[in-house]
């Protein structure tokens, strides 16, 4: 007998996106690359809140992956991670800090100092 957990999420149902300036940096990231790879935006276990997000290039394109696409720039993100991540921007942001993407969620009930960790 299996039962099915149901997370209460404030960003259920609602689309991800993708910002302008995320998706001109991942174009200029991907330009001296070879043709075709696409930057893959996941949330795995970890990190010292519980979750961490995970960025990483594929070529490769699974049925299941929800697919951003912007001003020539494509995002993956498999279907476990969009659970995660619904109403999520993700951005790119160059401050006094660094530089770095961010994906502002709106379920994250509390981030890590370093911006890529988060609770639920």
């Amino acid at each position: 007998m299996s039962e099915s957990m149901e997370l209460d999420l404030p960003g259920a149902g609602k689309p991800i996106t993708l910002s302008s300036r995320a998706a001109k940096q991942i174009t200029k990231i991907l330009s001296g690359e070879e043709p075709g790879l696409m930057l893959r935006v996941a949330v795995t276990g970890g990190g010292c809140s519980g979750f961490q997000y995970a960025f990483t290039f594929d070529d490769q394109k699974q049925d299941d992956d929800l697919v951003l696409e912007k001003d020539g720039a494509t995002v993956l993100i498999d279907d476990v991670s969009q659970m995660y991540l619904g109403g999520s921007e993700i951005d790119y942001v160059d401050d006094l800090i660094g530089a770095s993407f961010k994906i502002n969620n709106p379920n994250a009930s509390a981030n890590c100092g370093c911006g890529t960790s988060f609770s639920i």
